[in-house]
């Protein structure tokens, strides 16, 4: 049989998870995901783990912050006050908001914390910061 390697096209279920085993995401319900090896399309972690193995092949991998979504970055944490806000928005925690950037690309953020009249927007990605721990299959490999 065959080993999965880079530039192969393979289809994999996972299921995601926070080490404290919250699941954040699966394919289970769904199809495989499908995807070039190689391609930089998924997290390196993710990607380096499924290298080698073979079909119907399961492992768990624990993928640390720099093989995942990078460390959270302070300068991505940013307070503004709430008449910036548009009116029509009222923010809580764990809101999630797309902004423009002055370059015009769009920025999502988390409202992380409320103090009164301020209002902290952090735009690291969601799981940025965090070991993620994938039990994954190796479906096929074409």
């Amino acid at each position: 049989m065959s080993q999965a390697k880079a530039g192969d096209k393979v289809k994999v279920h996972y299921t995601g998870k926070l080490e404290d085993g919250t699941v954040f995401d699966s394919s289970k319900e769904r199809e495989p995901l499908e995807f070039d090896l190689g391609s930089g399309n998924v997290i390196p972690g993710f990607e380096n783990g499924i290298l080698g193995m073979e079909v119907g092949e399961s492992k768990t991998l624990t993928i640390v912050p720099d093989e995942a979504y990078g460390q959270t970055n302070s300068d991505l944490v940013a307070t503004v006050e709430r008449k910036q806000f548009p009116e029509n928005i009222t923010p809580e925690l764990g809101l999630q908001l797309q902004m423009s950037q002055p370059n015009g690309q769009p920025l999502n953020v988390t409202v992380i914390n409320i103090v009164g009249d301020s209002i902290t927007l952090d735009a690291n990605h969601p799981l940025a910061g965090k070991t993620l721990v994938f039990d994954i299959e190796l479906v096929a490999v074409a």
